[in-house]
């Protein structure tokens, strides 16, 4: 079976799939028809706002004529790593230089939490201002399978990546995630046609088992033993990022 095609050029990396239906959580998101779908680096001090004709210029100097979902990240595309398992296959880059911090006990019930925290509420003392520029990490997934998705199917397909990319930046970084990811999910409306995507199914498995292999192995390739680089350890650390402290109500339906 064809896999989705992956080529990377000029600091846009295309996914490739004739006809293929895509759900995106990135900019102009939501579900769509169409061959290709991409992710772009950006350049450090990115301050564009007429994303759309940003995005259209950057496929163009790569010569990518397909216009698709589009995601955004500070990573430079070397570090982009993807898996395969059978029907599945994931592409993943990943920078945590602005992670979102999510603690399970409120800072007025645990001293060492309120440290944490800092003063901001949901902001570290190191996040940036708004007026400032972007963060340069994001981890972004784009996620795709040559079965044919009903519409439940591909909404759980994302949501099996979103669930798997958190669980593995839990393990490796102590952060569930960072202020900016996103994610792609994708199927090929041609395929073998299947009803459901969660993680019994072969398809949930599978897509589970590539996007933590694309996860970690992007992690390596910007953090690991042969960089310079290392993964904050605390928000406090970090060059960007918030921590959820606030509490919400809870009630009884």
């Amino acid at each position: 079976m064809v896999e989705f095609e992956t080529t990377v050029r000029e600091g846009v990396l295309r996914v490739r799939r004739e006809g293929a239906r895509w759900l995106s959580t990135g900019w102009g998101g939501g579900e769509r028809r169409g061959d290709a779908a991409y992710n772009v680096s950006v350049p450090e001090g990115f301050d564009r706002t007429d994303l759309d004709a940003y995005l259209a210029e950057r496929r163009q100097r790569a010569g990518f004529g397909e216009s698709g979902p589009c995601l955004l990240t500070g990573v430079e595309l070397r570090h982009a790593r993807g898996a395969r398992c059978g029907p599945v296959s994931a592409i993943g880059t990943a920078g945590v230089s602005n992670p979102a911090a999510l603690p399970m006990v409120a800072a007025s019930e645990s001293a060492d939490a309120s440290a944490d925290s800092g003063a901001g509420g949901e902001r570290a003392e190191s996040a940036s201002d708004a007026d400032s520029a972007p963060e340069i990490g994001t981890v972004n997934v784009l996620v795709g399978t040559h079965r044919a998705l009903a519409d439940g199917a591909l909404a759980n397909l994302l949501a099996v990546a979103v669930e798997t990319k958190t669980a593995t930046l839990l393990a490796e970084t102590g952060f569930p995630g960072t202020t900016s990811d996103a994610v792609v999910a994708a199927c090929d409306p041609a395929g073998e046609e299947v009803a459901f995507t969660g993680s019994a199914t072969e398809v949930g498995a599978c897509a589970r088992a590539c996007v933590r292999e694309a996860v970690r192995a992007a992690l390596d390739s910007r953090y690991g033993d042969r960089t310079d680089d290392t993964i904050p350890a605390s928000v406090a650390d970090a060059d960007h990022g918030v921590v959820t402290d606030r509490r919400a109500v809870v009630f009884k339906p």
